[in-house]
C-alpha cells in the first residue's frame, strides 16, 4: 500500500522590501558593471582616500601599475556610470568621487534587520 500523498507545501517566505523596478534594476546593473573590474575598484579606493580637490590621472598610473591611457579609459567608464566627476585645469584632469554615488549600491546590498 502506498502512503497517502500529502498536500504540497506552499512557499510562504515573507518579503519585506518592495520589488526593484525595472528601470532601477537596469541603472544598478550598469553601476555594478562599471564596478566589476579590479582596476576600477582600485581607482575608486584611491579616490575615496584622496584629498577633496581630486587626483590627477598622472598620479594614478604608478600606484596602479597601468599606463595612462588605461587609467583614462577606466576613469571614463566610472564617469559615464556617474561614480566619478572630472575637473580640468589646463591640460590636467582631476577626478573625485561623486558624493552619494555609491549609496544606491550600498542600500541594495546593505544588511537588513
Amino acid at each position: 500500500m502506498e502512503p497517502a500523498a500529502s498536500a504540497p507545501l506552499a512557499c510562504r517566505t515573507p518579503l519585506t522590501a518592495p520589488a526593484l523596478a525595472d528601470a532601477e534594476a537596469a541603472a544598478l546593473a550598469g553601476t555594478l558593471k562599471a564596478l566589476a573590474e579590479p582596476n576600477r575598484l582600485k581607482i575608486l579606493h584611491r579616490l575615496a582616500s584622496a584629498a577633496p580637490d581630486g587626483v590627477c590621472v598622472c598620479d594614478l598610473t604608478d600606484p596602479l601599475g597601468i599606463a595612462q591611457p588605461s587609467v583614462s579609459h577606466h576613469l571614463g567608464v566610472l564617469r559615464r556610470a556617474g561614480l566619478v566627476q572630472r575637473r580640468r585645469e589646463a591640460s590636467f584632469a582631476y577626478y573625485t568621487l561623486v558624493p552619494g554615488a555609491l549609496d544606491r549600491v550600498a542600500a541594495l546590498l546593505g544588511e537588513r534587520p
